[in-house]
């Protein structure tokens, strides 16, 4: 492979990343580490209005935090427009643009005689052979490119395959606003050029864009790189990936406990296929991904496969890198916050020591966070309702019976007081459920924990005795 191939991920920063945005970012990640090439990244604001420094931020942390770094400086469009009015004035040198004086009202009419005879060119060429002599005074024209009329305009893509516009079909667009600012349109294939990007890989809503950037790349006689439109992201309904489907944004997904690396895995599989191969290692879908790979069809997001992914990477991540990631989400979840507070290197040795139980029944850092509940739980404990109805009595009395079977276990481990407990089961004739679901009560105020003997290692003797005697009768 050569060093030469230089893709771009090119979001405008109105929100947060976008979780197909993530998407589009991880392919040309995915693609440049394949060919040994560059990933540029260009912060498309141009849009001064709904651009934010928090939607730039959230952008460039969605994508560290996926693990999709880039080379180079980040460049911000706006900050080359000067470099983009410089084209379009080029472009009006060699007669391939022209001055449009159009006013917003002939603009209005000419769209509505072009809708209501069913034209998609809406503008109707009034100044693209006139005299700028005639120019009526006060207008600020705009500077449009001057498209070809006939023929085609053809894309060969490495996805959609060879799409072909009819350029009777195309506007003559508008590459320089009157108020002297470039279009998206301009800015966007003089920014590719000077930054020497070889291959585009864009979201197939881009399409359209595709012909008319590919006139400004004629009109300039600059090469046009590679082509590739993936097909969107949709919901699980079918239908174009919106708000009501849920989780939208990088953030999100980070929130409700994915990691990073189920996140890319999952996304990876969307739209892009290799063979029946589901879990890719990093080094794995870097060797393997191409775009041939990629389908015309649009992907449907399919929330049970991401969290069953993400329980796999849970239970096989390491234990201690699961404590990091544990503290490293309460600060993205404002509910499970005061949980921060209680970390300390007591707490801290405990989630150690507990995970090997937890992360078998998490699907997510959440889900993991409250099945570790039990360790940062305050004295008295808080009994969930399903929990205190087994609170009888006569269960009370039995609590106090196994607090006295377990006070003299030395060593306290799991294994001792599980020996302990099995032990008081047969001399009094019970059953070990009857034993444990007791003791998870007193032990956890609920009815479903980790497996209650690895609970009674976790917590340690004075705990758990503590808390027994909390319940036991006084």
């Amino acid at each position: 492979m050569t060093d030469s191939v230089v893709t771009r991920f090119a979001p405008s920063p109105t929100g947060f990343l976008h979780i197909g945005g993530a998407r589009t970012a991880l392919f040309n990640w995915l693609y440049a580490k394949k060919t040994g090439g560059k990933m540029l990244l260009r912060i498309e604001d141009t849009d001064r209005e709904r651009s934010t420094e928090p939607a730039i931020a959230a952008i460039l942390d969605g994508l560290k935090w996926l693990g999709l770094d880039w080379d180079g400086d980040v460049v911000y469009q706006f900050t080359r427009a000067a470099r983009h009015r410089e084209v379009a004035e080029q472009l009006l040198a060699s007669g391939k643009a022209y001055y449009c004086y159009a006013t917003p009202e002939e603009m209005t009419s000419m769209r509505e005689k072009a809708r209501a005879e069913g034209r998609t060119r809406l503008y109707d060429g009034l100044w693209r052979d006139r005299d700028p002599k005639d120019a009526p005074a006060g207008v600020k024209p705009t500077i449009r490119l001057k498209a070809p009329q006939t023929g085609e305009t053809v894309i060969e893509d490495q996805v959609q395959g060879r799409v072909v516009w009819q350029n009777e079909n195309l506007d003559d667009l508008v590459l320089l606003r009157g108020d002297g600012n470039p279009t998206y349109m301009l800015a966007v294939v003089v920014d590719d050029h000077d930054m020497g990007v070889t291959h585009v890989i864009r979201g197939d809503d881009h399409l359209i864009n595709a012909a008319r950037q590919k006139q400004i790349y004629d009109a300039l006689g600059w090469d046009i790189p590679s082509m590739s439109h993936i097909p969107l992201i949709h919901g699980p309904d079918g239908s174009k990936l919106s708000k009501r489907h849920g989780a939208l944004g990088v953030d999100a997904y980070r929130a409700m406990g994915y990691l990073p690396v189920a996140l890319r895995n999952y996304l990876v599989r969307l739209g892009w296929s290799h063979g029946d191969q589901e879990i890719f290692s990093t080094q794995e879908m870097i060797d393997a991904f191409d775009l041939k790979g990629i389908g015309r069809s649009a992907a449907r997001f399919d929330f049970a496969k991401l969290e069953n992914l993400n329980g796999h990477y849970i239970r096989h991540a390491d234990d201690a890198a699961l404590v990091t990631m544990f503290e490293d989400v309460l600060d993205h979840v404002p509910d499970r916050s005061g949980l921060k507070a209680k970390l300390n290197d007591t707490t801290r040795a405990q989630l150690l020591q507990a995970m090997p139980s937890l992360k078998e029944r998490a699907k997510t850092l959440i889900e993991l966070i409250d099945g570790a509940y039990f360790i940062f739980a305050d004295r008295p404990l808080e009994i969930e309702p399903k929990a205190a109805a087994l609170l009888t009595p006569e269960s009370r009395a039995l609590i106090g019976r196994l607090r006295v079977a377990l006070e003299p276990v030395s060593p306290w481990t799991s294994q001792t007081t599980e020996a302990a407990m099995r032990e008081f089961a047969e001399a009094n004739n019970l059953k070990l459920g009857a034993v444990a679901q007791p003791l998870r009560v007193a032990l956890t105020g609920r009815t479903t924990s980790p497996g209650i003997f690895d609970v009674l290692g976790v917590l340690g003797r004075e705990e758990c005795l503590a808390r027994l005697g909390d319940q036991a009768p006084s």
